[in-house]
């Protein structure tokens, strides 16, 4: 088995890292234990949780996008720990399953969003400052692409991706926009749909490009991401041992609303008990115990990485079931 050492020199197109110490320190609570990085990307947190691992503990990384796994499968030929798989973390319980990890593990990590590689990679389609085909899709190779959507979806749906997902107040503006421009010519380029979209937006936001809430919500709604978000949540108590936990990073208050909510409810416990008659905690069966407050990077880490600015770390643990 390699050290964790000769793990360390990043990958030509290796992002940042973001919350990387705190995110492992607050998931890994046994060296020895069985672990799944939710996000591989380019394999930060995984790298990191490997080196603080026993020779007995395990590591599975999951990932959409094809080119993060083939960075993955570098790590598999590396390090016998460590076990990878493409596809979304929504259907973790089957990849537990599968490897005979359904007694739980004690720690699932998410780092949600879309990764640096990912976005300065003008072929991916993610930028809006870089030119290149719209197409949006962590896994390109399967679903539909930003520019297959924009073709056939009706100005109700497209506003509605663009308000629900993007928290865009414009977006029906932008969806007639959008619509009287792919009746004269069809929409496949990144800087022709942020052209667009920055016509159609009266009042631009300070030191925000005016079409950042717009890719957004369409990057959102073609990987599905907040309804694999959610899948994941509420799987996350069976695929966890007691004591184990959930760390999960957000990078905008969609993602955060669904992971404060879910982990604030699951703390509280039991909700459809009479809120007018009084109980003791443990008889409301909370199953999480919130572990600390949120975390957020500090100075230091933006002023190094700014894209880290928004980020957002939340972290619970499995309660131990209650006797009767």
């Amino acid at each position: 088995m390699t050290s964790s050492c000769s793990l360390s020199a990043p990958a030509p197109d290796q992002h940042i890292t973001v919350l990387l110490y705190e995110a492992v320190t607050a998931c890994l609570t046994d060296p020895a234990g069985f672990y799944v990085d939710g996000t591989f990307g380019r394999g930060g947190h995984s790298r990191l949780l490997l080196s603080q691992l026993a020779p007995e503990g395990r590591l599975l990384g999951i990932d959409k996008d094809p080119r993060a796994l083939a960075t993955a499968q570098q790590l598999v030929e590396q390090d016998a720990r460590f076990s990878c798989q493409q596809g979304s973390f929504a259907q973790l319980p089957d990849y537990l399953a599968a490897r005979g990890w359904s007694a739980g593990v004690q720690g699932i990590l998410l780092d949600l969003g879309v990764s640096s590689p990912q976005i300065d990679d003008p072929e991916r389609g993610f930028s809006f400052m870089q030119d290149g085909p719209l197409d949006m899709r962590m896994d390109t190779t399967q679903g539909e692409s930003a520019a297959d959507w924009l073709a056939q979806a009706s100005e109700a749906e497209i506003a509605d991706v663009l308000f629900h997902y993007g928290e865009e107040r414009h977006a029906r503006r932008m969806a007639r926009a959008l619509l009287k421009a792919r009746a004269e010519a069809p929409i496949t380029r990144t800087l022709q749909l942020a052209e667009i979209i920055k016509a159609a937006n009266p009042s631009w936001e300070k030191h925000k490009h005016p079409a950042t809430r717009a890719f957004q919500g369409i990057r959102i709604h073609i990987n599905r991401e907040l309804d694999d978000l959610k899948l994941l949540l509420e799987q996350a108590l069976a695929c966890l041992a007691p004591g184990g936990r959930l760390a999960v990073i957000s990078f905008h208050s969609l993602e955060d609303r669904i992971v404060k909510r879910f982990m604030r409810d699951a703390a509280r416990g039991d909700a459809h008990l009479p809120a007018h008659v009084p109980f003791r905690h443990t008889e409301l069966r909370p199953e999480l115990r919130l572990i600390g407050k949120a975390i957020k990077p500090s100075a230091e880490e933006v002023a190094h990485n700014p894209r880290a600015r928004s980020a957002v770390l939340r972290v619970a643990e499995k309660l131990p079931p209650l006797s009767d």
